[in-house]
């Protein structure tokens, strides 16, 4: 019974991940200042078409942990490398991001302390 649960769990945050990480994100990603209006604003819009799905519209978690404070427990490079690499059931996302863009939404994310 618990394995046919797991199994389930494990479909479904398959199929809700997959279906959070479907687009590139808005913008080129090119020219992304970290801090700046124009990058905070680019990261977001990537935050929304990438991982809005799983850690929620207000940073507060979900099927994913809460990323409200992340910046408090994790420094942007390794925020980068989670975002990169994926783990603990959160897929990579290097073939669905550029390097420019994964380093501004990691920055962006890295300032909620």
């Amino acid at each position: 019974m618990k394995r046919s649960w797991m199994l389930v769990v494990g479909a479904v945050s398959l199929a809700l991940a997959l279906a959070g990480c479907g687009s590139k994100g808005a913008g080129g990603g090119e020219g992304q200042g970290q801090g700046t209006a124009a990058g905070t604003t680019n990261a977001q819009a990537l935050y929304k078409s990438n991982c809005l799905a799983c850690h929620g519209d207000q940073l507060q978690g979900g099927m994913g942990p809460k990323l409200q404070k992340v910046g408090a427990k994790l420094s942007a490079e390794q925020i980068t490398a989670k975002v990169q690499n994926g783990g603990g059931g959160m897929p990579a996302y290097t073939s669905k991001l550029k390097p420019e863009e994964i380093q501004a939404l990691a920055a962006w994310l890295a300032e909620n302390k």
